[in-house]
């Protein structure tokens, strides 16, 4: 097992590499920066012209690229993402409790994909070929065809707008993550109920569950006690995607909902023209998703030790 973990985390080094080195390659593309959009218009030429090359030079925006690259990475091995342009604040606390809301709001939608997708799935394998699954598996579907952000406006509409019973913008109670919560993990569900019935499916129909039927188990004890836990194997391989749609989802439901976490700071930071924003808050969503797939590798080689011995 410990060298099955030893081996992952070597494996994520070239991530971790290429992470860096694309979003580092992110300012070549950009046509303009944060330096030329803050001074554009507001002073004269002549003044605007000295004051850019003075910024650019503070911000080493002047240096060959790979002097660039080697500071990126020094500032990054200390935790230090940089300096907005715009606010003139560290990006590290820009994004600090952004980050962490991010992560609440991530959280809340999985809890909700886990209990709507499994129990949807295992419902629909239970009762396949009937009208139940019938039912189920076109409402997938439809969830997995519909923008997460389209879910949201029509949650907005009746549970805000019409009912009154939630409000439509976060104000920071518990009651500002109910919408975007099940908006994000609702349509996230889809995907993991169809996957959830595929599997189930295949479980139910081998001959150890007859087995156990023939014994006189409960439905409920076949059901739960022993095609779950071998359904959950396929399940598990999948969850490290599901956190990756959730997490890339987050950053429209953000905008949607006024939810202050880092895809609606990435939104803002765009439209400053600020690369240092934008550069760090996908330098930490690519880093999350790589921590959280590294987590599930080893969480499955833990549920089924014949992974650590390939």
């Amino acid at each position: 097992m410990a060298a099955y973990i030893l081996r992952r985390l070597l494996m994520t080094i070239p991530v971790v590499i290429g992470i860096l080195l694309v979003t580092f390659a992110m300012k070549s593309l950009i046509p303009t920066d944060a330096v030329t959009a803050l001074y554009s218009g507001t002073v004269s030429e002549d003044k605007a012209a000295e004051a850019i090359d003075q910024m650019r030079d503070k911000y080493g925006l002047n240096d060959a690229w790979y002097v660039q690259f080697a500071h990126y990475i020094a500032d990054v091995a200390r935790g230090d993402l940089g300096t907005s342009i715009r606010t003139r604040q560290p990006v590290a606390e820009e994004i600090g409790y952004r980050y962490v809301n991010t992560m609440i709001l991530t959280a809340a939608a999985l809890v909700v994909a886990l209990i709507v997708g499994l129990s949807t799935g295992i419902v629909s394998a239970y009762w396949r070929g009937s009208w139940i699954d019938e039912l189920s598996m076109s409402v997938g579907l439809l969830g997995i065809s519909m923008p997460a952000f389209f879910f949201g406006l029509a949650l907005i509409f009746i549970f805000a707008v019409q009912l009154q019973w939630l409000p439509v913008i976060n104000s920071g109670g518990w009651q500002g993550l109910i919408l975007p919560a099940l908006s994000l993990g609702i349509i996230e569900a889809a995907p993991l109920s169809r996957i959830t019935r595929a599997s189930m499916v295949e479980v139910l129909e081998q001959d150890y569950i007859k087995a156990l039927r023939a014994k006189g188990i409960t439905e409920a004890g076949v059901i739960f006690h022993h095609a779950l836990p071998n359904a959950l194997l396929s399940i598990l391989t999948i969850l490290g995607l599901q956190i990756g749609g959730l997490l890339g989802g987050a950053f429209i439901i953000e905008v949607v909902f006024g939810w202050h976490g880092i895809g609606e700071l990435a939104v803002k930071a765009i439209g400053w023209r600020d690369f240092v924003i934008t550069q760090a808050i996908i330098l930490v969503s690519a880093g999350t998703y790589v921590l959280v797939n590294l987590i599930v590798d080893i969480l499955y080689a833990w549920v089924d030790p014949r992974i650590s011995l390939r």
